[in-house]
């Protein structure tokens, strides 16, 4: 190794350093994980009620409190409207299924939470992804509606430390819905992601971030009323984030989205641990996270897949697909982006190894479904040709 070379070697290795957290040093926890058969949202309620009973039941958690539901309702329904023959969003009668099966275990409110544009509270955007809004707030439950995209009915942001010091940024500002609850599901999509490799219930906290501070027009003072996405500020880092936000740890990192990304995914988990993650299988899409992507097209696993651990819940998901956990970049799925399973991991949030997380239910096994490489921009079938 010539000078040049150590000192490259030297340099990379330093940044590294720099760029890691101050990480827990206990064993990750490993938490129990269900799979379940479901072919039909129009069962999606009897399969979940045994899903939660496989992982222990949810009653003891929500009975008397406030459970805050996050969605995954990617897409801009302006420029991307329903498309059945593409299930790449939470499907309403999955939401309206989990809602009643909280107020049947006791939940005294739920608060549906996600963030979209426009950042208003109006009820009918819900609609625009299917939700019956009328018939969840008639499951016999308080339902409360929070568009989390600005402050929206709060007047000042949550300002939360991720607890390790943080991958990226050391804190993040929130509207202050995510911490107006007692317990914190997760409802996410079984998928490939364009950057991340897999979406699952990690990656859905990733939304939770404000476009009004986190958006590309947030500007120097924030913007409550943003219009674009978070692409400048988290994905690239091309944008700071307005006076009085924290500001990134690391400005001379990687300005690369793969590196991004997954760190700041990982972060949102450490402010915001999911307590109740569930990912649904039953009808979904490979290829990516939505239908903006070349390749994406749908897949029908006919699973669901629940736990109270994030990390555990997704390394089971990753199983699932054909993946292993313990792949890093550069190889499937993790074709652009490193594996946020390992930095979550590395964080104490919970393990990825499959040989510490009980699987009930259905076995990894026979619940596989081939989704091929990841988003790499082709259809199965054009692969195989």
């Amino acid at each position: 190794m010539n000078r040049r070379e150590m000192l490259a070697t030297t340099g990379a290795a330093t940044l590294a350093a720099l760029c890691m957290p101050k990480l827990m040093k206990a064993e990750a926890p490993a938490s129990r994980v269900a799979i379940v058969r479901c072919h039909d949202y129009a069962q999606y309620a009897q399969a979940l009620s045994l899903a939660f009973d496989q992982i222990g039941g949810i009653e003891k958690l929500v009975r008397g409190k406030t459970v805050a539901l996050k969605l995954n309702l990617t897409g801009n329904p302006k420029n991307f409207p329903l498309t059945p023959e593409l299930p790449y969003r939470t499907n309403p009668q999955s939401v309206a299924a989990t809602v009643y099966l909280f107020a049947k275990a006791g939940a005294r409110r739920v608060r549906m939470i996600e963030s979209f544009f426009p950042a208003d509270q109006d009820l009918s955007l819900w609609a625009r992804y299917g939700l019956d809004v009328n018939a969840i707030n008639n499951m016999g439950v308080q339902v409360v509606w929070e568009n989390v995209q600005n402050l929206g009915n709060y007047k000042q942001y949550v300002r939360m430390k991720v607890p390790w010091g943080g991958y990226a940024y050391p804190a993040y500002h929130l509207n202050p819905a995510f911490y107006q609850c007692d317990v914190y599901a997760s409802m996410a999509k079984l998928k490939n992601h364009w950057i991340a490799g897999v979406t699952m219930t990690m990656k859905n906290n990733f939304g939770n971030t404000p476009c009004s501070l986190y958006g590309g027009d947030c500007g120097p003072s924030g913007n409550e009323r943003p219009t674009k996405e978070r692409g400048a500020v988290l994905h690239d880092g091309t944008t700071p984030a307005p006076s009085g936000v924290d500001a990134e740890l690391h400005p001379d990192s990687p300005r690369d989205p793969g590196y991004r990304v997954p760190r700041i995914l990982v972060d949102q988990n450490g402010i915001r641990p999911v307590d109740i993650a569930i990912v649904d299988g039953v009808e979904t899409v490979r290829g990516g996270e939505g239908p903006w992507l070349p390749g994406l097209e749908k897949m029908t696993p006919g699973v669901i897949i629940a736990g109270r651990n994030a990390v555990c819940v997704d390394a089971v998901g990753m199983a699932v697909m054909g993946y292993d956990p313990y792949a890093e970049r550069g190889t499937s799925p993790f074709i652009r982006g490193d594996n946020s399973l390992r930095l979550a991991e590395d964080a104490g949030i919970g393990t990825r190894d499959l040989k510490r997380i009980e699987v009930v239910g259905l076995s990894i096994k026979d619940a596989h479904i081939n989704f091929g490489p990841g988003a790499v921009g082709k259809r199965l079938s054009e692969l195989n040709s």
